[in-house]
């Protein structure tokens, strides 16, 4: 069994103090295992979030994984003696699984954004990955699921064999959604916010 995975408080939120390589190498072990896992790729504006609300500082201390995506985080970490820590970050993420996944047999699931956001990363993505599988892609409304709506698309994801699941719902909404589908969805879920739209070049 392997040890787990070090993590350094930063501002009382559990960062995940490992290179960037291992990082990703440890979300690709968990998808290739249809692992329900829960990442968040954390900037000053996460933690900050979580040092000012406890419900939220909870949320991301049940995370399996907390990326330092914010260069203000990594300089703390190093500070505390992480000295070989480098930045985890969210486009760097999404990036790295959409090359390495192909070969491994995972395949991607996105949610949450708009549409046309998704539409435009389709593009990309098979021009960029054209061995990628691209399991499903679901836009969510600005509104809470109902409970039918939720279901459905917990079926969704697990019926397409996804083994990550994208999420682009903003922070803190996104790091709560994944928290509330742990157990109920089969696959690494990643918050990317922001990535989304930059990597379709909508901002």
């Amino acid at each position: 069994m392997k040890p787990p995975l070090k993590k350094v408080s930063v501002v009382n939120a559990p960062v995940t103090a490992s290179p960037f390589n291992e990082q990703i190498k440890v979300i690709l072990e968990w998808a290739s295992n249809h692992l329900s896992k829960v990442v968040c790729v954390a900037n000053v504006h996460m933690v900050t979030e979580a040092h000012l609300n406890q419900d939220f500082s909870k949320v991301l201390r049940g995370a399996d994984l907390v990326t330092p995506d914010g260069m203000p985080l990594v300089w703390m970490m190093r500070l505390l003696g992480t000295r070989n820590q480098d930045r985890v970050a969210g486009l760097d993420i999404l990036l790295a699984i959409c090359q390495a996944a192909p070969s491994t047999d995972i395949s991607l699931f996105f949610v949450g954004s708009e549409a046309p956001i998704l539409n435009q990363m389709r593009t990309r993505l098979n021009q960029e990955f054209p061995n990628l599988k691209i399991a499903g892609m679901e836009p969510l409304p600005f509104r809470p699921l109902t409970p039918a709506e939720d279901e459905a698309l917990i079926q969704k994801i697990n019926e397409s064999g996804a083994g990550v699941v994208l999420v682009s719902l903003g922070c803190p909404k996104q790091e709560r959604w994944m928290a509330e589908h742990k157990d109920k969805i089969h696959a690494v879920m990643i918050g990317l916010g922001g990535a989304f739209p930059v990597y379709a070049g909508i901002c």
